[in-house]
C-alpha cells in the first residue's frame, strides 16, 4: 500500500469523522432554530434538517447539470438526482433499524413506536411523485422540462402541510446549544449562525469524503463507473445517514425517521425538477434498474408500515435492496451494458 493510498484513506476517515462532528453541532442547532421559529418537532426532522444536509447535493446536482460541458457531466447529476433516494431507501433506513436494534435489543421485533400513519402518509406521496419520475425518464416530448415546475409546486404543498401540523409526541429534551452551553434560551444570532456554520463544515467533509472514494476505489478494483453508482451516493448522503444515528444516540428515533423521510421527498422534487429544466431526462440501464429498487424498497416499506408491522430487525433487511443494486450494477458492467 503507497503512501498516496494511505493519506487517501487517512482523510477518508478524517473528512467521515468531520461529517458527524458537524451533524452534532448542526441537529443541535436545527433544533433551536425550530424551538425559536414556533416549528413543530416532526417538522424540524422533515423540513428544517432534510433541507439542511440536502441544499448542499442540490447545488452539486444544479452545478452538474446547468454548467457541465458535455452530456457525461451531466449524466452525474442526473445520477445524483436516482442515487439519493435509492440509497435514503436502502442505506439510511436500514442504519436506523440497526441502531435501534442495537439500542434497544428487548424491542428488536417489536413494532416500531412511530405515528405509523403520518410516516405510511409521507413515504405514500413519495411513492407516487417517484413513480412519475420515473415514468418521464422513459419519454420524450416537447413541453417535458415544464413539468420540472410540477416538481418543485409539490415540494412546495409538503412543506406547507408539513410546517402546519402539530406534534404527535415529542421525544427527549432539547439540549443546551453548543456555541452557548450555558444559557437556558441562547441568542438567534448563535443559533443561526452555529447552524449555519455546521451545514458549510457538513459540506465541505462530504465533498473531501467524494474526492477520495474516486481514489480508493480504483485501488480496491472497483471500476470508476461502478464507484460512481455503489459509492458516491452513500457519500453524498452521508449528512442524513449521521443525524439518524445521533438522534437515535440521544433517544429520538421519531426524528430520526423524519428526516430521512423529508429528505427523500426533497430527493424526488428539487433535483428531478432540475434534471428536468437541464437535460433530457431519459434513463439508462443502471438509473432504471437504481429506479426499480428504490420503487420496491418503498413499497415494501410502505406495506409494513400500513399494517403497523414495522419492526428494527425487518427495517435493518431493507439493506438487501441495496446488495441487489450492487449484485446488478456488476452484472451490467460486466456484460458492457454499464456507460
Amino acid at each position: 500500500m503507497n503512501s498516496t493510498i494511505l493519506a487517501a484513506f487517512a482523510e477518508l476517515l478524517a473528512a467521515a469523522g468531520f461529517v458527524y462532528w458537524a451533524c452534532e453541532y448542526f441537529i443541535n442547532g436545527v433544533e433551536w432554530v425550530g424551538r425559536k421559529a414556533g416549528v413543530s418537532q416532526n417538522a424540524v426532522g422533515t423540513v428544517l434538517a432534510a433541507f439542511g444536509t440536502a441544499l448542499p447535493e442540490s447545488v452539486i446536482t444544479f452545478v452538474a447539470v446547468a454548467f457541465g460541458q458535455d452530456t457525461a457531466a451531466r449524466n452525474i447529476g442526473v445520477g445524483a438526482a436516482l442515487g439519493g433516494p435509492l440509497v435514503l431507501a436502502t442505506v439510511a433506513y436500514p442504519v436506523v433499524g440497526v441502531m435501534l436494534w442495537l439500542t434497544r435489543p428487548t424491542m428488536a421485533r417489536l413494532p416500531i413506536e412511530l405515528n405509523w400513519r403520518r410516516l405510511s402518509r409521507d413515504q405514500g406521496w413519495f411513492l407516487v411523485i417517484f413513480l412519475c419520475k420515473i415514468a418521464l425518464g422513459f419519454l420524450a416530448f416537447a413541453i417535458k422540462p415544464w413539468l420540472g415546475w410540477l416538481f418543485l409546486a409539490a415540494y412546495g404543498a409538503y412543506t406547507w402541510a408539513e410546517m402546519r401540523h402539530e406534534d404527535d409526541a415529542v421525544e427527549g429534551a432539547l439540549e443546551p446549544l453548543k456555541f452557548q452551553p450555558k444559557r437556558d434560551d441562547p441568542s438567534l444570532a448563535l443559533v443561526v449562525a452555529q447552524t449555519l456554520l455546521a451545514v458549510i463544515v457538513i459540506f465541505v467533509a462530504s465533498r473531501a469524503f467524494v474526492n477520495q472514494l474516486t481514489i480508493v476505489g480504483p485501488w480496491l478494483g472497483i471500476p470508476p463507473a461502478v464507484a460512481a453508482l455503489l459509492l458516491s451516493p452513500i457519500a453524498t448522503e452521508l449528512p442524513e445517514t449521521m443525524n439518524a444515528i445521533i438522534w437515535i444516540r440521544q433517544g429520538k428515533h421519531r426524528l430520526a425517521l423524519a428526516n430521512i423521510s423529508g429528505a427523500m421527498m426533497i430527493q424526488a422534487t428539487i433535483p428531478t425538477a432540475l434534471g428536468l429544466f437541464f437535460t433530457p431526462w431519459l434513463f439508462d440501464h443502471a438509473l432504471s434498474l437504481a429506479a426499480a429498487i428504490t420503487a420496491l424498497a418503498v413499497l415494501g416499506l410502505l406495506t409494513l408500515l400500513r399494517r403497523n408491522a414495522l419492526t428494527p430487525v425487518r427495517l435493518s433487511l431493507f439493506a438487501s435492496f441495496y446488495g441487489v443494486f450492487a449484485i446488478g450494477i456488476f452484472v451490467l458492467w460486466h456484460s458492457g451494458r454499464l456507460i
